[in-house]
């Protein structure tokens, strides 16, 4: 059984050699926290679909040395792609519950996005970062959502390529739900606009870029609840 707490991060382990030097910040938790010894076991995620058995060999502070007892590659490969562009909320824990949850629920690519009613245009993004590998390791997974920098709403969507692309918004108009409209094991991205919602010509110059219009349902949400409420319903429905 894979304990969360005895999970670990090793981004630059090649998934090749037999020995594993875990980064300082896991050493310490390792060493110094759980007080793990030489012999004890614990595995380690790569963020790339690596998922690893291994056995501290010297358990340094700084430098822990382990073992590598077996390897599992392409750990719960997901059968489909999920891209969310979302705008950034005021408050910055609302934004990062979005990533905690998102990662846990399983997403490949998160893009902040800076709209016409954005009311944040400047992210901490080594805090994100750190959110989203502590989610991972909680969550027992072996893939790291890629954080991109913020992104300009007419440049993203011009650029933007998927199998499947669609806005989420709140106005007026011919709208699919997304559970319907979504296709299982596919690449698909999904746009979530700010608090004040997507502006009109937003959703025209989405809709001109090949994005479909679509409702998460009947409630008014907010940008991180909206967020999430995309991420469950693509993975729902590639259940």
């Amino acid at each position: 059984m894979i304990r969360a707490d005895k999970l670990f991060y090793t981004p630059d382990y090649d998934g090749k050699s037999g020995l594993c030097m875990l980064p300082e910040d896991e050493s310490t938790h390792a060493i110094r926290v759980l007080r793990m010894q030489a012999g004890d076991k614990l595995h380690l995620v790569d963020g790339r679909g690596g998922l690893f058995e291994a056995e501290i060999t010297n358990p340094h502070q700084k430098r822990c040395e382990v073992r590598i007892l077996n390897a599992v590659f392409n750990y719960e490969k997901r059968p489909f792609r999920l891209h969310i562009a979302i705008a950034p909320t005021k408050m910055n824990e609302r934004m990062e519950f979005f990533l905690e949850k998102a990662t846990e629920i399983g997403i490949d690519e998160i893009t902040p996005l800076l709209c016409q009613r954005s009311e944040r245009k400047e992210l901490k993004t080594a805090r994100m970062e750190k959110i989203l590998v502590a989610a991972m390791k909680q969550s027992v997974k072996a893939y790291l959502p890629k954080l991109n920098e913020i992104c300009a709403f007419e440049k993203f969507i011009h650029r933007a390529t998927a199998e499947q692309k669609f806005i989420a918004h709140c106005s007026e108009g011919e709208k699919l739900l997304l559970k319907n409209a979504c296709k299982p094991t596919t690449e698909v991205l999904i746009l979530i606009g700010p608090e004040g919602d997507f502006s009109e010509a937003e959703v025209a110059l989405a809709r001109e870029a090949g994005f479909v219009p679509v409702s998460l349902g009947n409630s008014r949400l907010r940008t991180e609840t909206a967020g999430i409420v995309a991420c469950h319903t693509v993975t729902l429905i590639n259940e």
